[in-house]
């Protein structure tokens, strides 16, 4: 039986991601999709060289990043064993910005999720300028989770 569309989930090594990974993984078991898990990597823009980033450094960093989005998958996919191991899942590190990266691999899939807040360094209760670029710009639905709520510290 053939998979019944592709879900796309944004990851960038955040809980708050990890959270819409697992959301997006029970997902396409239940609907028999395929996943693709996109990280966004750097690319090679002015400042990358002015600062001495080569092209083969960032693809080194790609890498990297494919590597760790990998490993965090495959530690999901244990965790939530059952229907969720036998998702097809693609893993992809994207040169771009976050929110573009997100917008353009949606675009042959029948969902986008992203989680509610990324690794940016404002945290509040709205929602996150990846997820807003997304929500406004995505051509598919686009689920946006939130992560369980954490008791307040004194």
């Amino acid at each position: 039986m053939g998979t019944q569309g592709t879900i796309v989930v944004g990851v960038d090594g955040s809980d708050c991601s990890r959270t819409a990974l697992e959301f997006a993984l029970d997902e396409a078991a239940l609907r028999g999709a395929a996943l693709r898990v996109v990280a966004a990597a750097p690319e090679a823009d002015y400042w990358a060289t002015s600062y001495g980033l080569s092209q083969s450094l960032l693809e080194e960093l790609a890498a990297d990043l494919e590597k760790t989005t990998r490993a965090m998958v495959d530690a999901v996919v244990r965790e939530r064993g059952g229907a969720a191991a036998d998702v097809p899942v693609q893993v992809r590190a994207v040169p771009g910005t976050p929110g573009q990266v997100l917008v353009d691999q949606s675009r042959d899939a029948v969902m986008l999720v992203v989680g509610h807040r990324g690794r940016g360094g404002l945290r509040s209760a709205v929602l996150g300028s990846v997820g807003l670029q997304c929500v406004l710009h995505a051509a598919v639905p686009v689920t946006v989770v939130r992560s369980a709520p954490q008791p307040a510290t004194a």
